[in-house]
């Protein structure tokens, strides 16, 4: 008799979020007395996640061909909702930091929709290759420009809406996810050869211009993301002004040394420690050794995903958690390379571990899907099934 599929949860996932919860609330609690708030925000994310746990149960329940019908709805209600963003007024949509990316919710707090969006784009865009495979069964290069052609499309729409509100951060979290389902899509290897190499040449390019005529990227940017910039390559020069905050998680980063300080004796205020910049909290009171344990755990997860992904039979499956696997590793790079100062800060949080509903609830969302699949497989790293 076939088993019912909740009786197939993946216990490594499981396990995992839990490790991952269990730290993000710890790490939170000890940031909270750095805050000028009141907000019990290691509580808050606590319901976050509970309240994750039960809204992803609901999809978990959902076949992926269900699913894959639903894609297409779930893309224009996430492009809606970006676009209700836009132009909504101040008292629906406030401006935080000259970005306006939340809507207010009274008695709730705050929803970032783009948080949603990029899980629907990764369910659409692998609808959109998964259709396009079955029906070219001789694929030559216009049709593989074809589909490349169809997934830019689709992805523009709302990275444009992202952009506008302006968060770059997650702008560039679109953008790789797009690259990371081109990659997986069975298009010829010459067209990604091309596609990386143009990109390439873009970034030396902007890097270029960035050193000679740096005004020139004011067409495209703000003033203060250029400032971002500066700040990232001098952020002790401008530790008075907009690198402080870099400024001081390198300093809470590095006093951690090998094994930190202990928990709860973080000394360095890193303003909003709790959310962005959780991981120097980890560094300070955990040093080296607990900076590797939580790297540790994401590539635990991101291996996890990749297992269960072939293992897997369904092409549309797979394409899905390509795109999840794409969306947690740039986050994971983005978000701990700002924080010790390798690249520049873009205000991207740390998956799972950063104070959010919006993140906790989007990322929960797509590792539900993920556990969606390893119950048609039942596969564990940490178990024997016989």
């Amino acid at each position: 008799m076939e088993i019912h599929k909740y009786k197939k949860l993946d216990l490594d996932i499981i396990v995992l979020l839990m490790f991952f919860m269990i730290i993000s609330c710890l790490s939170i609690y000890s940031a909270e007395k750095f805050l000028p708030y009141e907000k019990n925000f290691a509580m808050n994310q606590a319901v976050f996640f509970i309240i994750g746990f039960i809204v992803t149960a609901i999809v978990y329940l959902f076949d992926f061909e269900q699913i894959k019908k639903l894609s297409m709805y779930l893309y224009f209600l996430g492009v809606m909702t970006l676009f209700i963003l836009r132009i909504s007024p101040e008292s629906i949509a406030p401006t935080i930091k000259g970005i306006k990316a939340w809507f207010s919710i009274p008695g709730i707090g705050t929803l970032q929709p783009s948080e949603f969006m990029k899980v629907f784009l990764i369910l659409f865009l692998a609808k959109i290759i998964h259709d396009h495979n079955e029906k070219i069964l001789n694929r030559t290069f216009k049709t593989d420009f074809m589909l490349i052609a169809k997934m830019m499309g689709v992805t523009l729409v709302p990275l444009f809406l992202i952009l506008k509100q302006p968060d770059a951060g997650t702008g560039m979290v679109i953008v790789c996810i797009l690259l990371g389902m081109i990659f997986v899509s069975g298009v010829n290897w010459k067209i990604i050869t091309a596609i990386l190499s143009v990109g390439l040449c873009m970034l030396l390019t902007l890097v270029y211009i960035f050193v000679n005529k740096s005004q020139i990227l004011l067409l495209f940017l703000d003033q203060y993301q250029l400032d971002r910039i500066y700040s990232w390559l001098d952020p002790f020069g401008y530790s008075q002004g907009i690198g402080y905050q870099l400024r001081m998680s390198i300093l809470a980063s590095g006093s951690g040394m090998i094994y930190g300080k202990g928990y709860g004796e973080a000394k360095v205020a890193v303003p909003e420690a709790h959310s962005d910049f959780i991981f120097s909290v980890i560094t300070e009171e955990f040093g080296f050794v607990g900076a590797c344990f939580v790297l540790c755990l994401y590539f635990l997860l991101i291996y996890k995903i990749i297992v269960v992904a072939l293992k897997n039979k369904g092409e549309y499956e797979n394409l899905m958690a390509a795109g999840i696997v794409s969306m947690l590793l740039f986050h994971v790079f983005e978000n701990v390379g700002m924080v010790i100062g390798a690249v520049p800060i873009t205000g991207i949080p740390l998956p799972l571990i950063s104070y959010g509903g919006s993140s906790v609830l989007g990322n929960l969302l797509a590792l539900s899907l993920v556990n969606n699949i390893s119950a048609t497989t039942n596969q564990y790293m940490f178990a024997n099934n016989d």
